[in-house]
């Protein structure tokens, strides 16, 4: 499993379906106005540099299969958990569930995704790869597994199982403290009677 997809597989999916990561907790930072601190790069920078580089990379990589990077990360997503639901694949993404119909339907057209009505709620539609999407999965593996060498050079694999680790561990705890959104009050035209 390539970095990519284990970031894709243990990060991006909703607590409800578990990750077993713990977060990172007392780690060490400069003190707030010390010149320690004005000289050391932020780390959410660090990773919104990385994020941006990367994203790039893969657009243009995967271009060249046909499938764009959110196409990918469905296509991963589906050959890891096959069935899923516009909505649970939306959820796991982090994009709206109309956005997630929109990649969904494109792949349904070029044959790499296939819908079936789920068994007990007729009108919930489960995705799976197709045979031909997990074709073009395989290639798109090939270039993502080349951006992720290049990306992390000539890292013993014992720091590459750290990085992924703390990438990990970061996404959970970023959910982990963000609380969720305040009921909206009920306005004074229009509210309850």
């Amino acid at each position: 499993m390539t970095l990519f997809n284990a970031v894709v597989v243990r990060v991006h999916y909703p607590p409800e379906v578990g990750t077993n990561v713990a977060p990172v907790t007392g780690a060490a930072m400069p003190k707030h106005g010390s010149a320690e601190k004005a000289a050391v790069p932020r780390v959410g920078y660090l990773v919104y540099r990385v994020e941006r580089r990367l994203r790039a990379r893969l657009d243009e990589e995967l271009r060249v299969h046909g499938v764009s990077t959110p196409e990918y990360v469905t296509l991963s997503l589906l050959r890891e958990r096959d069935g899923l639901s516009c909505a649970q694949l939306a959820r796991w993404v982090l994009v709206t569930p109309q956005a997630m119909n929109l990649v969904i339907s494109g792949l349904e057209r070029r044959r790499l995704v296939r819908r079936r009505p789920d068994p007990k709620h007729r009108r919930v539609l489960r995705a799976s790869v197709t045979t031909k999407g997990l074709e073009v999965l395989d290639r798109c593996d090939d270039s993502v597994d080349r951006i992720e060498t290049d990306m992390l050079g000539d890292l013993p694999p014992e720091t590459v199982e750290v990085v992924r680790n703390a990438m990990a561990s970061f996404a959970h705890s970023l959910h982990a403290t963000n609380p969720p959104p305040r009921p909206r009050p009920l306005s004074s035209r229009g509210g309850s009677r």
